[in-house]
């Protein structure tokens, strides 16, 4: 039977990392991993530093794929505490000007399940013990740019010739460095190119074969 204490201690959430390159197809499949596991749902996007020291014009210039250009150490403090049960007040940020807004929070609580998602999901050392189950996403590179270029023209407003500039530049060189060798902590890789079904049919069987679902 379950002393006083017991019952009003937090409820330790599974944790899962999702990671890999821009435009492999992890995202999509966070977002509907966290649907069918009602999980909630960390994109590291949001933890991007702020950029307001810089003249509004050359802040896009920035290497917004390199490690450096996320405020690891919020975000590790912040998936330890989600890892504890606890909730936290998780910054806003204004991708159209690359800044955080002043004194703006949303209160995030953790469900069951917590999915923290980014392509760097798998590089910083101090956020790897904290996975319960790691998913690596995996697409060749000319699928990734394809993807990047009709994401950033539809939403973003951007041509084509700028994202692959940008591919070239950054995003490509970012990912050989840091993103793909995070490959090898993962629990599962499954392929970006594959049905959305089937790698969700691949990392719940896994998950049940643990017992990690209920």
């Amino acid at each position: 039977m379950a002393t006083p204490e017991q019952l009003t201690l937090p409820q330790r959430p599974l944790l899962i990392g999702i990671a890999g390159c821009s435009g492999s197809g992890k995202t999509t499949l966070a977002r509907e991993l966290a649907t069918q596991l009602d999980a909630t749902l960390f994109p590291l996007d949001l933890y991007y530093r702020d950029l307001s020291q810089f003249p509004l014009d050359s802040r896009h210039k920035q290497n917004f794929d390199h490690p450096d250009s996320l405020e690891s150490e919020l975000i590790i403090e912040h998936v330890r505490t989600l890892a504890q049960g606890l909730p936290i007040q998780r910054p806003v940020y204004d991708f159209s000007r690359h800044t955080r807004v002043p004194d703006a929070f949303d209160p995030v609580s953790p469900t069951r399940v917590v999915l923290v998602e980014g392509i760097l999901a798998l590089h910083y050392p101090e956020l790897i013990p904290l996975y319960d189950f790691s998913i690596y996403v995996n697409a060749p590179n000319e699928i990734c740019l394809n993807r990047r270029i009709y994401r950033d023209m539809r939403e973003r407003g951007r041509t084509e010739e700028s994202v692959r500039a940008q591919f070239d530049a950054t995003a490509k060189p970012m990912a050989d460095l840091y993103v793909l060798p995070s490959q090898v902590h993962a629990t599962i890789t499954v392929e970006g190119t594959d049905a959305l079904d089937w790698s969700i049919e691949q990392i719940l069987r896994e998950l049940h074969n643990r017992k990690m679902l209920r």
